[in-house]
């Protein structure tokens, strides 16, 4: 519905003058409210945008008896937005209600209007959802086309080709590995500068907590949210479920939530993804910090008071803080085991090396903290994109922001079965797939927005992971190669090969090292030589991922938690790790 510009200005007047005007008692008056006796009227909330109405803290229910029937949870509401509601529905009368009645009355008349923002927050051009069926499916019949006339006229050309490529890309992912490690290295803490000074007013947190049948983990989850040392008048705690899932429904319903906690249900739409719920969620949360954490997380205590002083003391453009994560069930098996080596190589090592750098970041999905002005700015999350994280980091970092790594873990659940661990795997691979399409979209583009030194460390890290994994038998054909005296290469050509993979294989051993150390876990080292055996698996999932983005690209595959329980009742994991 077509507004003027008198109509689209008084929300943010209005909601200026709720908190600072009083409404005199009996002005306009109060009725009782029983939201199941009475059905709204959706056209009077179409007035305005359901957020608009979620910041004024009202919402028009419908007519009786000659007057409109307003829904706030504020019963102090100011003079202003009397009169401004007043001139667009006349005479009103309020009825008062809690703030989980509000927002489920509000999703019962905008639900599917909030719906559709939540699927597409994000602009168009910087979203996966543009990757249509028919494109992918014509450029990958051309390169399957190209791919077969090549090896039918000249296979030795296309296995070279494929050896390039892939050497091109070793040597790039561990020169940037390298960089990496040597960066942490330098004199000086590794992350964003730790500070234990609080603002003298702590911010409002607002934690998100996408659930999915969860029926194992949820009371777990509650139990170490609990545990955070921070004042619970300063929390918003946001658990997501969706509209078919009654079995964590009737989970929560019968734990003790806390009284910062709130239960955000998120109606059917066209897909069903974590991204699609955290945007979701966000019109609802009400913290200038948004969270994000999984169900099976067991944050440090004192996390959050880590992240507000830091925000405190970041600049503005300091949009995002990641923290580390780690693993509770280290000891479940040796899938565990080589998964908590590759997180401390990536989480300890990798990434405050990229922060180094001055490289994007591609985020992880949890444990992660943002100012909300940053993250309502580049339009939240990519609903359509299966590795959310990553890609918002790269959005933020194109936008002008900053992340930072801060000093605090949080444990959680490693996946410890072979197939849930592929089928995880698949997922991150497919999304790295389609974040990269995304912003390869205009090559131009990126190098603007990024600078030509970040924009190529994006390409060998998005890239260079997807073609190590996917042409991982071609490069363990070099490696035989570079082995077999016999095998045909010449002296010089098995020297440079032997050179190459020595030190890919160094570099990586020397990351998972330091990584695991300063995880607390070298007791882990000896089984590094083994993770010879654990990335293959990765290889499976590359391929799996990309069939599935040809025919199912926004596709959640949800990992199950719960498999695995730490074996302490309030978690409190090691804070930081040393620098």
């Amino acid at each position: 519905m077509a507004r003027n510009d008198r109509q689209d200005a008084l929300p943010a007047k209005a909601a200026a003058n709720t908190a600072t005007r009083p409404l005199r008692p009996g002005r306009p008056g109060t009725i009782p409210f029983d939201r199941g006796a009475v059905r709204p009227d959706p056209s009077l909330a179409g007035r305005l945008p359901p957020q608009d109405w979620l910041r004024l803290g009202v919402l028009p229910w419908r007519r009786l008896g000659g007057a409109t029937v307003v829904l706030t949870d504020r019963p102090r509401q100011g003079r202003t937005a009397v009169s401004w509601l007043e001139s667009l529905f006349g005479p009103i009368r309020f009825a008062v209600c809690d703030r989980a009645t509000l927002r489920d009355a509000l999703i019962e008349v905008a639900g599917p209007e909030l719906v559709a923002r939540a699927e597409t927050r994000v602009r168009a051009a910087e979203s996966c959802r543009g990757l249509t069926a028919g494109r992918r499916t014509a450029w990958s019949l051309l390169a399957a086309l190209a791919a077969a006339a090549v090896s039918l006229t000249s296979p030795a050309t296309l296995l070279t080709a494929l050896m390039g490529l892939v050497l091109l890309t070793l040597v790039a992912t561990t020169l940037l590995k390298l960089a990496a490690l040597l960066a942490t290295l330098r004199a000086g803490p590794p992350v964003g500068e730790m500070t234990t000074d609080m603002p003298d007013i702590l911010p409002l947190i607002s934690l998100l907590v996408p659930l999915y049948r969860e029926t194992e983990i949820a009371a777990h989850l509650l139990q170490r949210l609990e545990a955070l040392d921070y004042p619970p008048d300063r929390l918003d705690l946001c658990l997501i479920l969706e509209a078919d899932d009654a079995t964590t429904a009737a989970t929560l319903a019968e734990a003790a939530l806390p009284p910062y906690a709130q239960i955000v249900t998120v109606p059917e739409g066209t897909l069903r993804t974590k991204p699609r719920a955290l945007n979701f969620a966000l019109d609802f949360a009400r913290g200038s910090i948004i969270g994000i954490y999984d169900a099976e997380d067991a944050p440090a205590p004192d996390q959050l008071r880590l992240v507000a002083a830091r925000f405190a003391k970041a600049g503005p453009r300091t949009a995002c803080l990641q923290g580390s994560l780690d693993y509770y069930n280290t000891s479940a098996n040796w899938l565990a085991r080589c998964f908590t080596l590759e997180y401390a190589g990536w989480f300890r090592v990798v990434l405050p090396g990229l922060v180094r750098l001055g490289l994007v970041v591609p985020l992880g999905g949890t444990t992660l903290f943002l100012r909300r002005a940053a993250i309502e700015a580049v339009g939240g999350w990519d609903a359509h994109n299966v590795t959310e994280d990553a890609d918002l980091g790269i959005r933020l970092a194109r936008h002008g922001y900053a992340t930072e790594m801060i000093g605090t873990v949080t444990q959680e659940e490693a996946n410890a079965r072979a197939w849930p661990w592929v089928r995880q795997r698949t997922r991150w691979l497919k999304g790295y797939a389609a974040t990269w399409a995304v912003h390869s979209r205009r090559p131009s583009r990126l190098v603007r927005d990024l600078g030509l030194w970040r924009a190529a460390g994006l390409q060998v890290l998005l890239l260079g992971t997807l073609t190590q994994f996917l042409l991982a038998p071609v490069l363990w054909g070099i490696w035989w190669l570079a082995a077999d005296a016999d095998a045909g290469a010449g002296t010089a050509g098995r020297g440079a090969l032997l050179a190459i993979t020595v030190l890919a294989l160094a570099v990586d051993a020397a990351v998972l090292t330091l990584g695991a150390v300063r995880a607390g876990k070298g007791r882990l080292c000896v089984w590094i030589p083994t993770t010879l055996l654990y990335f293959p698996l990765a290889t499976v999932a590359a391929w799996r991922a990309l069939s599935e983005l040809l025919v199912r690209p926004f596709y959640w595959d949800k990992t199950t938690h719960g498999q695995s329980l730490p074996q302490w009742s309030v978690p409190n994991p090691p804070g930081r790790h040393p620098a």
